[in-house]
């Protein structure tokens, strides 16, 4: 059995950023990671374009101007304007070369065809230059970056339309159990309705993933055997939810050792969680996490999120924060614990009902709270270690 830190360590230095590249549309690569330079094809702006709503004006020496004409956003004429003479602009219009400011409409007075200024512009005001934000040729957006909403509107101003990125992980998600029926199934004595895969993946799309899949086994060890051959051979990660302890119908343990699986630990010095397994098969990465619900789903963000997050690029550790409790709780043994919480503004809340089996308390929980081993009570005004749930 491993600490909390050896554990921890062992999965970082395990888990390593996939190299593959592929392509694809913009639209679908959020939060995806460059694998690229990615350089401007184009000035951008591409032209020079009003800032504001107004009159673009060749300067003179006085405040009124004959009104000419008009450009709107979206026109391809650039009409020619003497010294003197002013056109009516909108924003994100093509400014005339023979323009030299943009008064805002504010600040003008139309009136019999002229137009009157409060006050002398200035030389390029309320103009954007041509490729003020980038020029062509040059670096739009580095190797290594997170296409977020910003950096994919970014690159779509820019005109791309297939992005080279690096893969993200393909995640198999594989439940265990004979007592486990599907939602829709009629809920005979012995049995009930399995959450885990349901819960992992939510978890995983909510963190950007998108090749998941999910599968179940018989306790079965033939069963269990030729299903883990199969999606370890095609998955960059499995994770596996029961079957993983010392039960005389827990065949997950058998059937990784049978595929010649490394382990790397099983069993963490923690609850819940503690039977907790990883190895690694070829390129697979193997999480075994825990059967009962809150266990797998605490291991799943001690543990799998730091996995999957380095290896699709990103930074892999939960937030850490120190906060003041606002709870009292007594801990039953003597193992290091993760308590369910909820975090706000430097205070954090230990909520009731910690059991292993029980997911209702995660859904009020924003934050896990680390409890050390030797630690018998938290008290109200206590110092604590708080790891924030991703939202």
């Amino acid at each position: 059995m491993v600490s909390i830190e050896e554990a921890l360590n062992a999965v970082l230095k395990n888990s390593k950023k996939i190299s593959s590249e592929t392509k694809l549309p913009l639209e679908n690569c959020t939060n995806a990671i460059l694998s690229q330079d990615i350089f401007s094809p184009i000035n951008m702006p591409p032209f020079r374009q009003s800032a504001m709503d107004g009159y673009a004006v060749n300067a003179h020496e006085h405040l009124s101007y004959s009104l000419v004409g008009e450009v709107k956003a979206g026109d391809s004429h650039q009409p020619k304007i003497n010294s003197g003479e002013a056109i009516r602009i909108f924003t994100g219009a093509p400014v005339p070369s023979s323009a030299n400011a943009v008064v805002i409409q504010e600040e003008v007075e139309v009136k019999n065809g002229n137009i009157f200024l409060e006050k002398f512009p200035r030389e390029k005001q309320n103009i954007r230059p041509a490729g003020e934000q980038v020029r062509e040729g040059e670096l739009a957006l580095k190797k290594g970056s997170k296409l977020t909403p910003a950096e994919i509107g970014y690159l779509a101003s820019l005109g791309l339309e297939n992005i080279p990125i690096y893969k993200k992980p393909a995640i198999a998600i594989v439940t265990t159990g004979n007592e486990l029926i599907s939602a829709g199934e009629t809920l005979t004595y012995g049995k009930i309705y399995e959450s885990n895969s349901k819960m992992l993946k939510s978890a995983l799309i909510s963190l950007g993933f998108d090749k998941i899949s999910l599968h179940t086994v018989k306790d079965s060890y033939e069963d269990t055997y030729h299903k883990l051959k199969d999606l370890i051979a095609e998955n960059d990660l499995v994770l596996i939810t029961g079957g993983v302890s010392v039960g005389d119908y827990d065949f997950v343990g058998q059937a990784l050792k049978g595929l010649e699986t490394k382990e790397i630990f099983y069993k963490v010095n923690q609850k819940p969680g503690k039977p907790l397994f990883f190895g690694k098969n070829g390129r697979t990465l193997i999480f075994g996490l825990p059967g009962n619900p809150a266990a797998a789903l605490t291991c799943f963000y001690m543990y799998v999120y730091p996995s999957v997050q380095k290896m699709a690029g990103y930074d892999p550790l939960l937030k850490k924060v120190i906060a003041t409790s606002s709870s009292h709780f007594v801990k039953k043994g003597d193992r290091p614990q993760f308590l369910k919480a909820i975090y706000k503004e430097g205070k954090v809340t230990v909520l009731e009902g910690q059991s292993s089996a029980m997911l209702q308390t995660f859904t009020l929980a924003n934050a896990l709270v680390k409890m050390d081993g030797d630690r018998e009570e938290i008290k109200i005004n206590d110092s604590l270690e708080v790891f924030l749930l991703p939202v």
